[in-house]
């Protein structure tokens, strides 16, 4: 698949939902989407329409990575994030809770946070997950396990 008007239309979306999760910041995730889009465009060879999306997933991470490495710091989460349909009382209580979940994210470790995102954002079989991260099945299933049960504890500890 080398038409990358139809590949960003079909993938970029994805990517950029995946990025956002992972940086907890929207002006970050917008800079993996190109960066990764980029990365692809300049790749040697033809890519594989059965595996574009874990491709371009993978090379989101990378980027996210690299970012860390650079920055070493953790920016806020924006709150532009409403829907005009709600209720402002629904929206309110909407904006929290989404802001505890990013934060509650990004105190995971970043393998756990990414094979979550995988697999309940993406849906990413565990096979996919563990080929995509280079992990044991066994351990993709540990880790996402031990991330949902971290993220239900944070959420039990607010209530």
């Amino acid at each position: 698949m080398t038409d990358f008007s139809s590949l960003y239309q079909k993938y970029a979306q994805d990517v950029f939902r995946f990025a956002y999760f992972l940086s907890g910041n929207q002006a970050d995730a917008e800079d993996i989407v190109s960066e990764a889009f980029v990365r692809a465009w300049n790749a040697p060879g033809a890519i594989r329409q059965s595996t574009a999306k874990a491709y371009l997933l993978v090379i989101a991470r990378n980027c996210y990575l690299q970012g860390l490495r650079h920055q070493r710091r953790h920016l806020p989460l924006e709150e532009d994030v409403s829907d005009p349909r709600q209720a402002p009382q629904d929206s309110a209580e909407q904006r929290a809770e989404l802001a505890y979940v990013m934060r509650d994210l990004q105190q995971l470790p970043e393998v756990d946070r990414t094979a979550l995102l995988l697999s309940a954002v993406e849906e990413f079989s565990y096979e996919q997950i563990a080929k995509t991260l280079g992990l044991s099945l066994a351990a993709v299933k540990t880790r996402i396990h031990r991330a949902r049960l971290k993220l239900e504890r944070a959420r039990e500890q607010r209530r």
